[in-house]
């Protein structure tokens, strides 16, 4: 009986309803593929959702993207990113992505000195 009673005060999870969320129409989804590994694609919906990506063979056979998506924040306003990956690796820009503290001075002067001695064919 007390089995019983234990998973009975379990708390019970369920799964939400995706069907209870509101609709949102698809305007637009264009997708194009050239056979080679170029590809690109726009995907908007009408709550403003709207994502591009084009990609192309690279050089060291990676695919090369270029991306833009934005989405609705609870204010109002679209978040907005954009990101390249490619032979020089993944760099994002988006205003949402944290920026890294500014350097203190002493490292700032650091860099400076290891860049003359480099400069000047210094090596250690």
């Amino acid at each position: 009986m007390n089995l019983v009673l234990v998973v009975l005060s379990c708390p019970q999870f369920t799964r939400p309803n995706l069907l209870d969320r509101p609709f949102v129409a698809i305007l637009r989804d264009e997708r194009q593929d050239q056979g080679d590994g170029a590809f690109g694609y726009v995907f908007e919906a009408a709550n403003g959702i709207r994502e591009s990506r084009v990609g192309y063979p690279g050089s060291k056979g990676q695919t090369n993207m270029q991306e833009s998506y934005r989405f609705p924040l609870d204010d109002g306003t679209f978040a907005k990113v954009r990101f390249v990956a490619d032979e020089f690796g993944f760099r994002a820009e988006s205003p949402l992505l944290p920026t890294p503290h500014p350097l203190p001075a002493h490292a700032v002067a650091q860099i400076r000195v290891a860049e003359e001695q480099r400069r000047r064919g210094i090596q250690f």
